[in-house]
């Protein structure tokens, strides 16, 4: 019993002077929210033990792990020194964090944990209190804004033009369209009035083959148009018989009178104007066909 007390005495106090030692503190005392901080673990212990620092897989709460840096181990007079830097970021808002970060003594069948004194955080306010009177500061210097393309709203703006014009045309297409046509044949009638007093001018101051040439021309191309059918190919004859106008006979050989026989007609004036009448009424009845429609 006496040797055993002794034994067992003899081994405490070896243990005793080969204990583990543990140390962990921060590298600051206060920090922001998410901010990195380094946090310091060192462990000091004698010879046949086994320690190991905690990896990624710990739970480090209520902080979060960012890097962990390891040092090698060195060893002075049969004591070994094992070190390592833990980067990590709080996401508490208590006003200080304590945290511990322990190290484990690996036995063949269990281990043991070996845990420091708690390290103090403080949590660092970002926002100064707002004072009751604020300040501004005045700047009147000119700042560029950027004008770069905004594509997708002109894309949008494209979009919707074509979007808008499809409405418009599926609802009112032929509505749209027949007042063109309308706008288009009072221009012509417009034209055609001015090339036909010009052209009878001409050819009352000089009653020449030409200028009568020229004048029936000028009706046939117009009634051409107005009709579509070709005046220009028909005789004075077929004319007359699809307008069902048989005094328009008389009219034209008061003017033809010039070309084929180089003689004056009776009533030049008297013709012209009821070719001229006749290009009017048909006009006039084209529009008024085509509005109807509408």
């Amino acid at each position: 019993m006496i040797l055993t007390a002794l034994l067992l005495l003899a081994f405490g106090q070896k243990s005793l002077g080969q204990q583990i030692e543990v140390e962990g503190y921060f590298l600051q005392d206060s920090a922001k929210i998410g901010e990195r901080v380094p946090y310091i673990l060192k462990a000091s212990y004698g010879k046949g033990y086994n320690v190991v620092f905690p990896d990624s897989t710990y739970d480090y709460s209520p902080f979060e792990l960012l890097e962990k840096k390891t040092y090698i181990s060195h060893t002075d007079e049969g004591i070994t020194i094992d070190s390592a830097v833990y980067y990590i970021s709080n996401f508490s808002l208590d006003p200080i964090t304590r945290f511990s970060l322990p190290v484990f003594e690996v036995f063949k069948y269990d281990s043991l944990v070996h845990t420091p004194n708690e390290a103090s955080l403080a949590l660092q306010l970002v926002i100064d209190e707002i004072p009751q009177e604020l300040s501004f500061r005045e700047n009147n210097v000119y700042q560029p804004i950027s004008t770069d393309f905004n594509y997708p709203l002109w894309t949008a703006v494209f979009v919707g033009i074509l979007v808008l014009a499809g409405l418009l045309t599926f609802f009112f297409g032929k509505s749209i369209q027949r007042k063109w046509q309308i706008y288009q044949e009072k221009r012509k009638y417009k034209r055609f009035t001015k090339r036909w007093e010009k052209a009878e001018k001409d050819f009352a101051t000089n009653p020449d083959m030409d200028h009568a040439d020229e004048l029936l021309g000028l009706w046939k191309t117009y009634m051409e148009h107005l009709k579509n059918k070709p005046f220009r190919d028909w005789t004075t004859t077929e004319i007359s018989e699809f307008l069902e106008n048989k005094e328009i006979i008389k009219d034209f050989r008061e003017i033809e009178l010039i070309i084929y026989a180089g003689k004056e007609g009776q009533d030049l004036p008297k013709a012209c104007k009821n070719l001229r009448d006749i290009c009017t009424d048909t006009y006039h009845q084209k529009i008024t066909q085509t509005d109807e429609r509408q």
